[in-house]
Order: C-alpha cells, then sequence, then structure tokens
C-alpha cells in the first residue's frame, strides 16, 4: 500500500536560499529524491525518521528544535516513522 505524501510548503525561495516547511502525517514520505544544493533541517517538532538510501535503512530520531545538515547530492527518501505528525524546515543553499 503506499504511503501517503509529505505536505511541502516553500517559504522563501531567493538568490541566496530556498526554505520548505515539511509537514507529514504519520507513516507519510517525501518519496525518493535527490539533493541538487547543500541543506540544513531544523524540528519543529520531535522527528521520528525512517532514512532510506542508497546502504539502506537507518531509524533516527531529530528532536524539537534541534538541527543538522547534509552535502548536496544526497539520495533519499525520508518517513515519518513515529505515530504522530512531524514538521521540519529545510534550509537549502544556493
Amino acid at each position: 500500500m503506499p504511503r501517503p505524501a509529505a505536505n511541502a510548503t516553500q517559504l522563501i525561495d531567493d538568490a541566496r536560499v530556498r526554505v520548505t516547511r515539511f509537514d507529514f502525517v504519520a507513516g507519510a514520505e517525501t518519496g525518493w529524491h535527490e539533493h541538487g544544493m547543500d541543506y540544513v533541517i531544523t524540528a519543529v517538532t520531535d522527528c521520528h525518521m525512517l532514512l532510506e538510501d542508497e546502504e539502506g535503512e537507518r531509524r533516527i530520531l531529530v528532536a524539537q528544535g534541534e538541527s543538522y545538515r547534509r552535502d548536496a547530492g544526497i539520495k533519499h527518501n525520508v518517513i515519518n516513522d513515529g505515530g504522530a505528525d512531524m514538521s521540519f524546515v529545510e534550509v537549502e543553499l544556493k
């Protein structure tokens, strides 16, 4: 059974950054995608994530208010692995 899609809301897209808020119901996913830019995410809620990438799957928790960064070129699918809705804001660096 297909998972529901995460809701992406673009907040800013200018010459320097693209800022997008992602909201996931329980079990929702982004779908497989590749990041064309370096980026930082900051968790709005506790984010219990299942990350699928070319190396397999791993579960992580990004606690509310915490951030992490990744380099351009990442290919993955992000899934809400928790029982509650989750949200984070992604800032892509142009």
